[in-house]
């Protein structure tokens, strides 16, 4: 038996969500290239490209050097890099390593670094992919400019893959499928703008988990339709799920691969018949993430009527209402945290559990690689 808090993966389920999303991807003619900052597990990772991702998708240089240290060749990092200092010399390094790399932009400036940074690099393994913002109001230009910043790449040497946004606007629960439409309409005026440009725009990249439900579920034109625009998915949670994503309707509890291990370790009763229990996982376990729309600080995989109401650094307060069963003292419990991408990153390992009840440890082993 294991030490509580662990951090837990239900292999069979893993799997599920990976053949779903590739199957997925496969009808609608698009290349998936999963997001990996969600598990940074190279274990997760070879089973992606097992199901025919084409690649990773990475946040940092430092992800990028841990997933292509464990044979992952095939990397776009999308993020706009400011290479100053060592960071510039990680990169062209990648690059001698034989590592194939894409790399996000956002400005000329930006541009000019990289092509700096890589003036002595391979090249040849070398791409760029303007962001453009399509509502969510962080990085990327207006997509009426990326056919500027795309010539702008080229009269730098620097050779143009296309454009990628991301559709964080879709985390609200009245926000994906207007979210999924915007997404839309600023890849398409993008490529354009490329198009425009006199360059070609293979790669349209988009698809936050959210939207990537929302297109399946929407249909017709969204789900592989005439006018879907993408050519490449970047999906991340799909691949374990979390209670953001099940409060959302984007995952179905059943779905969730992930969960915090805990135990029942206080429990006492309130005035109205109710029942608070204390868990041995807080936010050093579950992370504190929790959207203003969020029911609470995650939920509970056996009880989903309960309610995490309170989160300390060692403590989860779960209220459950008059007449709900609950676990006894030194029970364990199941939490989906409400955000897996923090709380994967505060664990060195996660335990994968198979369907026979055997274990295996997979290290996370891009913990902490945000540089």
């Amino acid at each position: 038996m294991r030490d509580t808090p662990y951090t837990r993966v239900d292999v069979a389920v893993l799997e599920q969500n990976l053949a779903a999303m590739a199957d997925r991807a496969r009808a609608r003619g698009v290349a998936l290239r999963p997001h990996a900052k969600t598990h940074k597990s190279p274990d997760i990772a070879a089973r992606q490209l097992a199901h025919g991702a084409d690649g990773l998708t990475v946040a940092t240089v430092a992800e990028a050097e841990v997933f292509a240290a464990h044979g992952f060749a095939d990397l776009f990092i999308a993020y706009p890099l400011w290479l100053q200092g060592p960071r510039a010399a990680r990169l062209a390094a990648l690059l001698a390593r034989g590592v194939r790399l894409r790399i996000g932009v956002d400005s000329l400036d930006g541009l000019r670094m990289l092509a700096a940074a890589t003036r002595d690099a391979n090249r040849s393994r070398l791409t760029v992919a303007v962001e453009v913002d399509s509502g969510h109001h962080r990085s990327g230009v207006d997509p009426e400019r990326a056919g500027a910043l795309a010539r702008a790449a080229t009269e730098l040497e620097l050779e143009v893959a296309g454009v990628f946004t991301f559709p964080g606007h879709s985390y609200s629960p009245d926000g994906m499928h207007a979210a999924a439409a915007d997404e839309q309409r600023a890849l398409r005026s993008a490529r354009d703008a490329v198009l425009a440009a006199g360059l070609a725009c293979p790669v349209v990249s988009g698809g936050s988990t959210p939207t990537t439900g929302d297109y399946a579920a929407a249909g017709g034109a969204l789900d592989g339709g005439a006018d879907d625009v993408l050519t490449e998915l970047r999906p991340g949670v799909y691949a374990l799920g979390d209670a953001q994503q099940w409060e959302l309707g984007a995952v179905r509890p059943e779905s969730i691969a992930l969960s915090v291990v805990a135990t029942v370790v206080s429990r006492r009763e309130d005035d109205d018949g109710g029942l608070r229990l204390i868990v041995d996982a807080g936010s050093k376990a579950l992370a504190s993430d929790r959207p203003e729309w969020a029911s609470g600080f995650g939920r509970c995989i056996e009880h989903p009527d309960a309610r995490i109401v309170a989160l300390s650094e060692h403590h989860a307060t779960i209220a459950f209402a008059p007449g709900d069963a609950a676990p006894a003292l030194g029970e364990r419990m199941r939490i989906v945290p409400n955000h897996v991408c923090t709380a994967v990153n505060l664990v060195d390992d996660l335990i994968a559990a198979d369907a026979d009840g055997t274990e295996e440890v997979w290290p996370v082993a891009a913990r902490g690689a945000n540089t």
